[in-house]
C-alpha cells in the first residue's frame, strides 16, 4: 500500500533559534508587534510503499533518526496517512 508521511522537524525548545529570532524581529519591523516569538523548522513529505501503517511509521521513524533530523538539536513529529 501507499502511504504519505508528513514530518515536522523543529529545533529543540531548550536551544536558541536564530532564524526564529530573525523572523520575529522582521515581523516587528513590519508592524506585527503582536507576534511574540517565531521558531523556524522544516516540513518533509515522504511517499512510502509499505505492507501496513505500522511498517510505514517504522520507515518514517528510521528516516528521521538516520537522516532527516539531527536529534542533538532537533525534535521530530509525524503523521502517516494512507494514499
Amino acid at each position: 500500500m501507499k502511504y504519505t508521511a508528513h514530518i515536522n522537524i523543529m529545533p529543540l525548545k531548550e536551544l536558541l533559534d536564530p532564524q526564529g529570532k530573525a523572523v520575529t524581529n522582521s515581523l516587528h519591523n513590519l508592524g506585527l508587534t503582536q507576534v511574540q516569538g517565531a521558531r523556524v523548522g522544516k516540513h518533509v513529505t515522504l511517499a512510502i510503499e509499505a505492507a501496513d501503517q505500522a511498517a510505514a511509521e517504522q520507515a518514517t521513524t528510521e528516516a528521521c533518526k538516520k537522516l532527516l533530523a539531527n536529534q542533538v538539536m532537533e525534535a521530530f513529529t509525524f503523521t502517516v496517512t494512507e494514499g
